[in-house]
């Protein structure tokens, strides 16, 4: 199907694009969120935590460059024949003036074997000027935008504080669109109040958009996070292994096959995680989905109609 896997994954994209394999090297580009610092809401979605997705991130101390360049010495010890997409991660990153964006984006483009860029942001945080910033180096280079979407149920959007309706998540995929950039969309499965139908109908949304790619996770607790507080009230169920294998093998059936699967379970900081535990065993997971979805004989869009 696509090498030996039953779905679009990222790897396999590159590959095909790049002739070789391509790693994306997460950075904390220094920004904070308006989901934290008052201008949309305080405390962030009640699923993240005090560092932004950002845990696999250099220190923010360090400059662009020298975060590059200590994620590449180490990446270079696995494969000696590599390129870069160096990868703005924590929190969101075109939350700040046009200028000093163009700055941070430059000194990461500037970087030695980098064939890219990906800028993980939110879909309220796409000003004019930023969009004709990412227009500009959507010409001279290969660019992904990831826009955290979680849910297209606007009643748990509004649970989990993200800030902003799915209209908007549309215009600013539409306003990505029309400067031919890529989109990525981000899906967690098992939030509070959600069935299997909920993250269906995400993936329905997101074929039916032609989103370029999509990222999927299950809910897990981290110590650091808002939703610690549910926790200790005992309003949290969590999704079991095989359930949540189940759910992703589905809506990888009515997933478009042009979309590119760019992950298909977290990867949280294990010391970090209070539940549900066996989120922390990433290869253990990945494995079960690919031996379930060979014994089920499911595959990527098998269920899709265009």
């Amino acid at each position: 199907m696509w090498g030996e896997k039953r779905f679009y994954g990222l790897d396999y994209f590159y590959r095909q694009k790049f002739g070789s394999k391509v790693a994306r090297v997460a950075i904390d580009g220094g920004f904070t969120c308006p989901n934290r610092d008052g201008t949309v809401s305080f405390g962030g979605c009640i699923f993240c935590g005090t560092a932004g997705a950002g845990d696999f991130c250099a220190e923010k101390n360090l400059s662009i460059s020298q975060q590059i360049d200590i994620q590449k010495s180490v990446l270079k010890n696995k494969w000696k024949e590599l390129k870069i997409i160096p990868y703005f991660q924590s929190f969101t990153n075109t939350y700040a003036p046009a200028a000093i964006l163009r700055r941070k984006y430059e000194e990461a483009l500037n970087a030695d074997d980098c064939v890219g860029l990906s800028v993980a942001t939110r879909a309220d945080c796409l000003g004019k000027d930023v969009l004709n910033l990412l227009e500009e180096l959507n010409e001279r280079t290969f660019l992904q935008v990831e826009l955290g979407l979680q849910t297209v149920n606007d009643v748990t959007a509004q649970k989990i504080n993200r800030g902003y309706s799915l209209n908007v998540f549309t215009n600013s995929v539409r306003e990505l669109q029309k400067r031919r950039i890529e989109t990525v969309a981000h899906l967690i499965v098992g939030l509070p109040g959600e069935t299997a139908e909920d993250n269906l109908n995400a993936v329905r949304y997101i074929s039916e958009m032609k989103i370029n790619g999509v990222k999927i996770q299950v809910l897990y607790l981290l110590r650091d996070s808002p939703l610690m507080k549910w926790y200790a009230q005992g309003r949290l169920e969590f999704l079991e292994r095989f359930e949540y294998i189940d759910i992703v093998a589905q809506m990888l059936g009515y997933l478009s096959p042009d979309v590119v699967v760019h992950r298909l379970t977290g990867d949280p900081p294990w010391k970090s995680v209070v539940e549900p535990k066996w989120t922390t065993d990433k290869k253990q997971v990945l494995n079960q989905i690919n031996r379930y979805l060979k014994m089920k004989n499911l595959y990527q869009g098998c269920f899709y109609k265009n």
